[in-house]
């Protein structure tokens, strides 16, 4: 993108007009060009590390998980970006300044980078918002509430039971893929592109980890029952995405996991701050009162014909109600005002809930005390 502007835009728009911005001589424009690469240089080596430093300083507060989505907010790359680009173009004038200065190169380095010194204050008070412990906790919620509206389209129908069971698979498999990469987490996989394949075979493809789940070499990773043919390995492969580590876009617990450990981390002896385990408690049951009004997906692709082609684990109600209050309960025992918003909480869903929803919520309740 820089040597693009350098060498087709810029030098175009200045033969044609010829501004002149500051009218600096070749020594002036060597002199101010170099100290702004340096300066700008210097410049983000501070940006990055203070904010390195300071995202460190926040999950050991909160949780590691935080910094993954501390570093993919969009205000974040596009400052840093901005930095980068603006040393990189700097550079770049510097290097066209010879018997004749490009003034407009200059000027616009010049302008680049006062420009990223008022950007520099924006992203302290950016950063510093955004670390906050409610104001994480908040980006954290409102992306598991768009990833449960994506993995659960529809809402709750009593009429429509719910089930996670394996129960239409063909009980001999035929075929059995392996995992044979670097070991990590499940973090998704490409429903239309196994149920496609599947189709084409004539078979079932059953995906046997869950979202979330981790995996080893070795390790089964999906399993093809019945079918006409037999489904190239690499095609079944590029279908599925292990990493490193949880992300939230096909996982929805992921959500619930990172505001539970916020709630546990801030119970812990070494912290004892239940305030914001209380506001933990707050995201998570909006969470959970989303996730309790939505159908749940029972784990089944059926094609056009009504056959079914893919086969896949899937958290039921319960799984979401145990993750959401169990570990918040053991921790807060001690705390009567956790105690008093966990109780809150789970009264106010068995309030607004359908009767199919509630015996989970009884008996995190009874066990609460």
């Amino acid at each position: 993108t820089v040597t693009g502007v350098q060498t087709c835009a810029l030098p175009i728009f200045d033969r044609t007009t010829d501004w002149k911005l500051f009218r600096y001589s070749t020594e002036g424009a060597r002199t101010i060009l170099g100290a702004l690469a340096g300066s700008m240089l210097t410049f983000i080596v501070f940006v990055l590390s203070a904010t390195l430093i300071v995202v460190q300083l926040a999950a050991g507060q909160l949780t590691p998980r935080v910094i993954g989505i501390i570093f993919a907010m969009p205000r974040v790359k596009i400052i840093l970006g901005l930095f980068t680009f603006t040393f990189t173009f700097t550079l770049a004038a510097l290097a066209r300044v010879e018997e004749r200065v490009p003034d407009l190169h200059v000027g616009v380095a010049v302008i680049l980078n006062l420009l990223c010194m008022m950007t520099f204050f924006l992203f302290v008070q950016l950063l510093s918002n955004g670390l906050r412990p409610t104001a994480l906790m908040r980006i954290v919620a409102d992306k598991g509430r768009k990833v449960i509206e994506l993995a659960y389209p529809m809402a709750y129908n009593p009429d429509r039971p719910e089930s996670t069971r394996r129960a239409e698979t063909v009980s001999s498999p035929v075929q059995v893929v392996e995992f044979t990469g670097r070991s990590g987490i499940v973090q998704a996989f490409s429903i239309p592109a196994l149920s496609r394949r599947a189709r084409e075979a004539g078979a079932v493809i059953e995906v046997i980890p869950q979202v979330g789940d981790f995996i080893a070499i070795g390790d089964p990773l999906l399993r093809v029952s019945g079918g006409a043919r037999t489904i190239p390995v690499n095609e079944l492969w590029g279908c599925v995405a292990i990493g490193a580590e949880r992300t939230l876009e096909q996982d929805p617990r992921f959500a619930f996991r990172i505001l539970v450990d916020i709630a546990s981390r801030a119970l812990s002896p070494g912290i004892n701050d239940p305030t914001t385990a209380v506001q933990a408690l707050d995201q998570i049951h909006h969470l959970l009162l989303d996730v309790g009004r939505r159908q749940l997906d029972d784990g089944l692709v059926h094609d056009r014909e009504g056959n079914l082609r893919l086969v896949f684990g899937c958290p039921d109600w319960t799984d979401y109600v145990v993750l959401a209050a169990a570990e918040i309960r053991q921790y807060g025992q001690g705390s009567l005002q956790v105690t008093r918003r966990l109780r809150a909480m789970l009264e106010h869903l068995l309030e607004v809930l359908p009767e199919p929803r509630r015996q989970p919520l009884r008996e995190e309740l009874a066990l609460l005390g």
